[in-house]
């Protein structure tokens, strides 16, 4: 009798249909910003694989991933919190959450997701399966910089009122810690990857603001201090992104506003070590993952360049012109390639960044962010 049902499953399990797998480490999501869409990409193909749409106005959206890679929760400039499934090609779930919101955040255990906005102002935060409210932390004021760090917490800093609260979840009732003195009118913020330094870009004071926050309560530390002193500030098109800066090796490289310069600070004392002339007003420095180049976009009307910058002289050594209206880098895990969107031509273009040769060129609808699954695995994007 045995060996009959041992013949009998054996038989069932070779008549049966195999079952698909598809792995999610390859593949990224675009934003094409005026469709309402989201272009899924295959990195290792350099192709585009499907498209998700219907979720709404995404001018000025971003994304991030559940610790699987399989769900993208994207933050739409209309308020939506929408979450879709990138092996599906499908919205899973959506909720219409304020009326402009300015991007959010994954917790370090996947189960939160946290939404900054402008209008109401305040953080929100949902569960990240079933994208119901867990918790409504009004501040009075518009947030921008929101990050994660360990330790299931939040960080963002308050436009109006020029303060960074810190929100821990790991408990039933969030607990907030606030630190004033910040500086007038914080507009992005980064985190570096180990989760310890948080640093403010400031639009009313001529300096940057950190904070250490592995200590228990974190004293606001301002750099840079004068870095436009004696110079003309120049119309500011688009504030650079902070979110786009770059570690190379042991100095960050910051864009400086009002200004055609990146700035480099050395990251353990954060005392300046130089600064880079460049093409214009930088809106990404962002840096290859080995650290050794620091490739830049820029704000209008000079948005139509790229500039590459060698860590080791602090000097441009390639410049080149993708086209009209470049609005996002996003490089390949290990920094073979790099993949740009260039809204105003309506294609993806991807280069290889050894030699700076284009590879390829995809066809998009006004592409802005490109997001690719590694990201699932970092802190504070």
């Amino acid at each position: 009798m045995q060996n009959q049902l041992r013949v009998f499953f054996l038989l069932f399990a070779l008549s049966a249909p195999a079952a698909f797998a598809q792995a999610t480490g390859d593949l990224g999501l675009v934003v094409e910003r005026t469709e309402g869409s989201l272009l899924v990409v295959d990195q290792s193909d350099r192709a585009r694989i499907g498209r998700i749409t219907g979720l709404g106005d995404l001018s000025h959206a971003s994304l991030v991933y559940s610790p699987d890679a399989r769900f993208g929760y994207v933050f739409g400039r209309d308020g939506g919190l929408t979450k879709v499934d990138i092996l599906t090609q499908s919205i899973v779930g959506r909720v219409m959450q304020a009326g402009n919101s300015i991007g959010g955040a994954i917790s370090d255990n996947g189960r939160y997701v946290a939404v900054s906005n402008y209008e109401p102002g305040g953080v929100r935060v949902f569960d990240a399966d079933t994208l119901e409210l867990v918790a409504d932390i009004p501040t009075g004021s518009k947030t921008i910089g929101l990050v994660d760090i360990p330790g299931t917490r939040f960080v963002f800093s308050l436009w109006d009122d020029g303060e960074t609260w810190i929100v821990d979840l790991s408990d039933a009732e969030p607990e907030i810690t606030k630190i004033t003195g910040m500086g007038a009118n914080p507009y992005d913020a980064l985190v570096t990857a180990d989760g310890r330094t948080y640093i403010a870009g400031l639009f009313g004071d001529d300096h940057l603001t950190a904070l250490d926050l592995w200590q228990h309560k974190p004293t606001p530390t301002p750099i840079l201090e004068g870095y436009a002193a004696g110079r003309e500030g120049l119309p500011v098109y688009k504030m650079p992104h902070l979110e786009g800066w770059a570690l190379a090796g042991t100095e960050f490289v910051l864009p400086a506003v009002g200004q055609h310069e990146v700035l480099w600070v050395d990251a353990r004392d954060l005392i300046q070590t130089g600064r880079t002339k460049t093409h214009g007003q930088p809106v990404f420095a962002i840096a290859r993952p080995d650290g050794r180049h620091v490739w830049v976009n820029f704000a209008h009307p000079l948005n139509d360049t790229i500039q590459v910058i060698d860590t080791v002289s602090k000097e441009v050594i390639h410049q080149f012109t993708p086209g009209p209206g470049v609005l996002h880098m996003e490089f390949t895990p290990r920094g073979h390639e790099v993949w740009v969107s260039v809204r105003d031509a309506g294609k993806i273009m991807i280069y290889d960044t050894q030699n700076f040769e284009k590879l390829r060129e995809i066809e998009a609808l006004n592409p802005s962010g490109i997001f690719f699954t590694n990201r699932a695995h970092k802190m504070g994007l």
